[in-house]
């Protein structure tokens, strides 16, 4: 949790039980972090999803039943959530440079937020475009379109040609 941040106090709608409540995180935590780390970075994305994941144990009476629950998650995280300084994705020093293409964390923080998302778990984590539309809310075209631009931002900033 962020300094400054006011504790978590459970509330009356809090899950009866914790096993109900253990299985509903276990299903999202992963997807939710995934998408907001590649949004704010490590440590602000994973803080953002334990206070996302908080919000929803205060208020489980309403999140337990929303048929888009991780996308609902994942807004409530980035409100409040305008950070100015590009996120640092991953620390790439001392790996092996063939693993990946060492100016990839650059000019993946070059790109916009919502490209950088959707490229991460599209490219990254291979998920389906419904899959990123659904937890973003945006519209799968949408999602297609910050697919393709910042796959193409990322070609030309790493210098790849399309030629093979």
């Amino acid at each position: 949790m962020r300094r400054g941040a006011a504790p978590v106090v459970a509330s009356q709608a809090a899950p009866e039980s914790s096993a109900e409540f253990e299985a509903f995180v276990r299903d999202v935590e992963p997807r939710l972090r995934r998408a907001l780390v590649a949004a704010y970075g490590f440590e602000d994305g994973r803080d953002a999803t334990a206070e996302a994941l908080a919000y929803a144990w205060e208020h489980w009476g309403r999140v337990r039943d929303m048929p888009n629950a991780a996308g609902y998650l994942f807004r409530v995280a980035q409100s409040g959530r305008r950070r100015r300084r590009v996120p640092v994705l991953y620390d790439v020093s001392g790996w092996p440079e063939h693993l990946f293409e060492p100016g990839l964390p650059g000019a993946l923080a070059a790109l916009s937020r919502r490209q950088r998302v959707v490229v991460v778990l599209v490219h990254g984590f291979g998920y389906t475009l419904h899959e990123v539309a659904e937890l973003t809310g945006l519209r799968r075209t949408t999602v297609q379109n910050h697919s393709d631009r910042g796959l193409a931002q990322l070609r030309k900033r790493l210098g790849v040609t399309d030629a093979i």
